[in-house]
């Protein structure tokens, strides 16, 4: 299949020019090789080369030539080449020297040095409904953080549509599959990951048992800030298991360390109110595709189920948000106060320019999140925290427009970087 390019590959470019080796991380199966390949003169296969092993042994340095930028492919699996590739960066002192990929985050008990000055980082997710070729683009994240107007349009998707694409989800390879061989291939995904990939990653047995049901409690509660505490009850009463809250936590740090979970952190600012603001993150899995996976839902559980939709579908527009923010130079939190105030999405550059977005998987709830997001600023401290740049609610069946009131409704068919 034709390469397809990726929203991150200017930023692979652009960060290969500043350092001597960037560290590409994301989720297994994600892409992250293949968009490597396209900028690699040379590459070594961690995890399948024969002679890694051996080399690393006796003449670890043959590991470390071949043409420039030099791909290591799964370079955790001998976690020492970052230490190597480190020091050779410092002894070359040229850009563009070598490229880390990897499924994977290495225990932290590896020593290695931080690799300040030499790496930087790329995060790397599955494919937005941009790259796909789901959205026009057409009203850009950038614009709405410069507070730019748009033009009214009539991109939208159907419900089924929206239903179909949540189940296959952004996985390069799932391109052009139908939602029967997605289901299959999706939930090997989750058997692997559950049976090799959760003990593998940290050379501890994990329970496959334990797995599948924490996977369930967290895509049953996706899009929610459910507390680690009440995981281990939503497990007890929906599947009948008992779990530790001690498991939960030592599983939770491998799923992080696999970048399968990816949670939004809460919006730190200044209210004019005294109303508290929670600082609990949402919990998502990396692609809401895996979500639907470990339930086993499929179209018609969807359709006849469209409260629990409409969470899946926010964890969709988060992940693109993501997608869109980070080659923004942004990065996307949520909102929650003591009186139960929400935002779904506070996306924030790192000089200070913000903006604030509401996602609705239909029309009908557009005018009562017009009201939450006219409520939300108004209680914003403007003396310590600027104003949003633009107020947005992201839906999936309606078309784009700005209301009156100034709020933008914006087609997810619509949204681009």
């Amino acid at each position: 299949m034709e390469y397809i390019n990726r929203i991150t590959d200017k930023e692979l470019q652009r960060k290969l020019n500043a350092s001597g080796a960037v560290l590409i991380r994301g989720c297994k199966a994600c892409g992250k090789t293949e968009s490597a390949s396209q900028f690699a003169k040379s590459v070594l296969e961690v995890d399948i080369d024969e002679n890694v092993q051996f080399l690393m042994d006796t003449a670890p340095q043959l590991l470390l030539e071949g043409n420039t930028p030099r791909l290591i492919d799964e370079w955790q699996e001998q976690a020492k080449l970052w230490n190597m590739v480190r020091r050779e960066v410092d002894k070359r002192k040229s850009p563009a020297q070598f490229i880390l990929t990897g499924s994977a985050n290495p225990d932290e008990k590896v020593k290695k040095h931080s690799g300040a000055g030499r790496f930087t980082t790329l995060d790397m997710r599955t494919m937005s409904w941009q790259e796909l070729g789901h959205s026009s683009g057409k009203i850009s994240l950038k614009n709405l953080l410069e507070g730019k107007k748009f033009d009214a349009g009539n991109d939208h998707s159907e419900l089924e549509f929206i239903i179909e694409k949540i189940i296959i989800g952004g996985y390069p390879s799932l391109i052009g599959k139908t939602v029967s061989d997605a289901n299959d291939i999706l939930r090997s995904y989750i058997e692997m990951l559950a049976e090799v990939d959760m003990s593998r990653v940290s050379n501890v047995k994990r329970d496959p048992v334990k797995v599948r049901n924490l996977l369930r409690s967290l895509a049953r509660n996706t899009a929610t800030t459910i507390e680690t505490t009440s995981l281990e009850t939503d497990i007890f009463e929906k599947d009948s298991f008992s779990i530790t809250r001690p498991t939960i936590y030592n599983y939770l740090d491998a799923l992080e360390r696999l970048m399968i979970i990816e949670n939004q952190p809460a919006w730190n600012t200044h209210l004019r109110s005294s109303a508290m603001l929670r600082k609990a993150p949402k919990r998502h899995l990396t692609d809401v595709s895996l979500a639907v996976a470990s339930l086993g839902a499929t179209e018609k559980s969807l359709l006849n189920d469209l409260k629990f939709t409409g969470f899946l579908f926010e964890s969709l527009v988060t992940h693109d948000l993501r997608v869109y923010a980070q080659s923004n130079d942004a990065s996307v939190f949520h909102y929650r106060d003591s009186t139960n105030l929400e935002v779904d999405a506070i996306v924030q550059k790192y000089s200070g320019e913000w903006a604030a977005f509401e996602v609705k998987l239909g029309t009908g709830q557009i005018d009562e999140a017009a009201e939450n997001l006219k409520k939300f600023a108004s209680i914003l401290d403007t003396k310590k925290i600027q104003s949003p740049q633009s107020l947005n609610i992201i839906t999936g069946t309606g078309v784009s427009y700005t209301r009156n009131d100034g709020i933008n409704v914006i087609s997810l068919s619509s949204l681009g970087v």
